[in-house]
């Protein structure tokens, strides 16, 4: 979105009081617990906080922006609070959420949201009508399929705004847009590579931040010599957060158009489960955080759920490096700089990459099949060195 200055301002005023009407929702719901009462209902919130409030002095100016907008923050904080009261009970999945925090003017990132009856519209000209604001400019991406029942505007921390449409899909449609396939794959995620397939395709890995560095660097640098609340630190910050968005861009680009590729083309892929928060925590965080395994695989997630395809998880301690694809003999743990490796059982030389994904697609399932079975590699006596106890194998997740 394009928005002029005058456009500008009124989102501006409208992301600032949706901001104050979501912190005086918490702000309620703290007191009420201090204070050992029941929660205000969402009625009871919306009655007090936006329309008794539009009547008094300090919170006279509410009334400048859509009524919607501030009824859509009010929303997001009955969200909050059931995503972390589900999340205290264990009936939310994912990782733990804490309780909603108040909102800051200084966010990276702020947004309201216009359901149907805002009565927002897409003009004949290419412009999106949002009410009190007026037809903002708008780069359309693609030609939406259907009409859309809400639209949020977004704008980031390099000060560009965006505009987010939920829409209902056909499920029968998206599965019909993809071809039929019983191509199965499996994916190796590394560092030297950032994707190794069972089939011995490599996929470099781009390393976009590695890239930007020498350029992120200097702007950090002249951010750090303006003197703080100064006009140039503003516009030496904007810079480097414009640094950092072009970044992001490229490497989600990257992510999408392999991920479609992949989806595309396999009926089923598998994957590890890998433990990125741990990895992150090692000498080789940056360079984990720059390839963005997470954001890749939740790609993988959604768009096989779309589509019809199938995603599996292999757990992130099967010894997949360490696992002859041959015969199955375990050969022990390997140093990164290992990248080809001789089975001491079968004799079979092994590219360290290509084998640990074609162990990633016997161990999810997807093996090749013959006469309708699936193939895995039988099991094998156990060599003189091999007897005894040795633990839990532990494969190198970051190879």
């Amino acid at each position: 979105m394009y928005p002029d200055t005058s456009q500008q301002t009124a989102l501006a005023k409208a992301f600032g009081c949706a901001r104050v009407v979501f912190n005086d929702a918490v702000r309620a719901r703290e007191d009420a617990r201090t204070a050992k009462q029941p929660f205000l209902t969402a009625g009871q919130l919306s009655r007090k906080l936006i329309t008794e409030a539009k009547q008094t002095k300090e919170r006279s100016w509410l009334g400048e922006v859509s009524a919607v907008v501030l009824q859509q923050s009010l929303r997001d904080v009955e969200t909050a609070y059931r995503n972390f009261f589900a999340s205290l009970k264990g009936t939310r999945r994912g990782a733990k959420v804490g309780p909603p925090r108040l909102k800051s003017r200084k966010d990276a990132r702020q947004s309201i949201r216009f359901t149907a009856n805002a009565r927002w519209s897409i003009t004949g000209s290419g412009r999106l009508n949002l009410p009190k604001v007026g037809a903002v400019k708008v780069k359309w991406s693609r030609t939406l399929p259907t009409t859309p029942s809400s639209v949020t505007v977004i704008k980031d921390a390099a000060g560009r705004y965006f505009a987010s449409f939920v829409i209902d899909t056909d499920p029968a449609a998206d599965a019909a847009r993809m071809p039929q396939t019983d191509r199965t794959v499996g994916i190796d995620l590394g560092l030297t590579h950032f994707a190794v397939l069972s089939d011995g395709t490599k996929i470099d890995s781009p390393r976009f931040l590695r890239r930007a560095e020498k350029k992120l660097k200097k702007a950090q640098k002249e951010l750090s010599r303006k003197l703080k609340g100064s006009k140039n630190r503003a516009k030496a910050r904007l810079k480097v957060a414009r640094a950092h968005a072009k970044v992001a861009d490229a490497r989600r680009e990257f992510h999408h158009q392999l991920s479609t590729k992949l989806i595309s083309e396999n009926q089923g892929i598998a994957v590890e489960d890998l433990s990125v928060k741990g990895l992150a925590r090692t000498r080789l965080a940056k360079s984990v955080h720059d390839a963005g395994w997470a954001s890749f695989i939740g790609m993988l997630e959604y768009k096989a759920e779309r589509f019809g395809r199938t995603l599996v998880k292999i757990d992130r301690f099967e010894p997949t490096s360490q696992t002859c694809s041959a015969c199955g003999a375990v050969d022990g743990p390997k140093p990164l700089n290992v990248r080809e490796w001789t089975c001491g059982a079968c004799g079979t030389v092994h590219d360290r990459d290509t084998n640990a994904a074609i162990n990633v697609k016997t161990a999810a399932g997807l093996a090749a099949t013959a006469c309708g079975a699936p193939v895995r590699p039988g099991a094998i006596p156990a060599q003189r060195e091999e007897t005894g106890s040795h633990g839990f194998p532990t494969g190198n997740r970051a190879a």
